[in-house]
């Protein structure tokens, strides 16, 4: 082993789940899916991920190939062919291109269109190699008849393409920030433009799937939530939905570089990141309203919140470190584990977790613990920005939006070491 670091804990262990009693939470089951306890029977849908008929084990209701169909009789898979068509604007993104790698082996979904304007006429494998296998063309436009679109273009640019797939019926997940914050205003005074159609805020549902599945399921529009904002709010949700902690909240971030985008850069540059590491956006990062939209929410009153983001030499994965005052501390580990019992990809692990632990996954690992000298709640939580904080929580909402099982085409392990 390395010399120093003998001690330390593999980030492949400490992973536990636990049920216990039920824990306050958001969100519900639906009606086709009570559980009855001590009953021996336990029904799911694909929200939910599990079937069990009685004197039976749990199966996972996703299928790994084509054709077999789920285990849930609720929801009988559907054979042959892929049932939906998607489109992907701007695959040439880091997000656009993660989206192509997740749904490559999806039974249920064809990428019938991918788009990006600078390498129009180009194919897929042409820009990135890792992808050649696909016989996808890079088109300017989307090819006509979609089930559903998913948009890595940047903000404003983002809303203008969406809109109109909208009014023609076509669903749509946006990974950008264009529907993520309620008030035109708000997203104004951050992003330094006008909303395109602010009527468009009211109704896009916000898609941190395991907040709100239920609306998820049922919309039309879905915002893909920000990579720091989808860390902050999973580690913070439970204490805050369960009243364990003040308002006062302290979220510090620390980011690979490809959360900054493929664009090139200056501050990118690996003479620049290399053996450095930097605060940024320390008088405010775009994600402060997203956050605090979103917890807000949850408290049911304003936080104060102080978040804090910091550019490291990694390429991908973000972790944060999340700070509150203790109201209670009698339960904060079991409250943690109900609240996301019943979630396929947040994990509440025994040891501090770490970014290699979620690299190429979808999993948000979270770990409370308390800091009984100040009395205060300490969360640490990492996921990867372009799969849990980007291409792998759309195609998590996608799923839910077309009636598939959750966990479909999104049961990678992390690439380690």
């Amino acid at each position: 082993g390395t010399p120093g670091l003998q001690g330390a804990a593999s980030p492949l262990r400490g992973v536990r789940r636990e049920l216990r009693l039920p824990i306050s939470r958001r969100g519900s089951h639906p009606a086709s899916c009570r559980r009855r306890r001590g009953s021996g029977t336990r029904r799911c849908c694909p929200r939910c991920r599990r079937y069990r008929p009685a004197g039976q084990p749990i199966t996972r209701a996703a299928p790994t190939t084509p054709g077999i169909a789920y285990p849930c009789p609720a929801h009988p898979g559907r054979q042959g062919a892929p049932t939906v068509k998607v489109g992907i604007i701007n695959v040439t993104g880091y997000a656009g291109c993660e989206l192509v790698r997740i749904l490559r082996h999806h039974p249920e979904v064809e990428i019938a269109s991918v788009t990006g304007r600078s390498a129009a006429g180009q194919s897929l494998g042409e820009v990135f190699p890792h992808l050649d296998n696909m016989d996808l063309d890079i088109t300017a436009d989307l090819c006509a008849d979609l089930d559903l679109v998913f948009s890595a273009l940047p903000h404003k640019a983002s809303a203008e393409a969406c809109i109109p797939l909208l009014e023609q019926g076509v669903k749509v997940v946006d990974i950008s920030a264009d529907f993520r914050l309620k008030q035109a205003d708000v997203y104004r005074e951050w992003y330094g433009v006008d909303h395109p159609d602010p009527t468009y805020l009211e109704e896009a549902v916000y898609g941190l799937t395991e907040l709100n599945r239920d609306a998820v399921a049922d919309a039309r529009l879905v915002a893909n939530p920000g990579c720091y904002p989808s860390s902050a709010i999973l580690a913070l949700a439970p204490a805050i939905q369960n009243g364990l902690i003040g308002s006062d909240i302290i979220v510090d971030s620390k980011s690979g570089v490809s959360g900054a985008g493929r664009t090139l850069s200056m501050t990118t540059h690996f003479s620049e990141v290399n053996e450095n590491v930097m605060a940024y956006s320390v008088n405010g990062h775009r994600h402060l309203p997203e956050i605090s939209q979103e917890l807000d929410s949850i408290a049911g009153d304003p936080v104060n919140l102080t978040f804090l983001t910091h550019l490291i030499p990694m390429t991908r994965g973000i972790l944060s470190s999340c700070y509150a005052p203790l109201r209670s501390d009698e339960r904060v580990r079991r409250v943690y584990q109900e609240f996301y019992a019943d979630d396929a990809f947040v994990r509440v692990t025994d040891a501090p977790p770490q970014t290699k632990q979620t690299l190429g996954n979808n999993y948000c690992l979270v770990h409370p613990v308390v800091d009984s000298r100040t009395n205060r709640l300490i969360v640490i939580s990492c996921l990867d920005n372009l799969v849990k904080g980007a291409a792998g929580q759309a195609v998590q909402n996608m799923n839910l939006m077309c009636g598939f099982p959750e966990e479909m085409s999104l049961e990678a392990l992390a690439v380690y070491p």
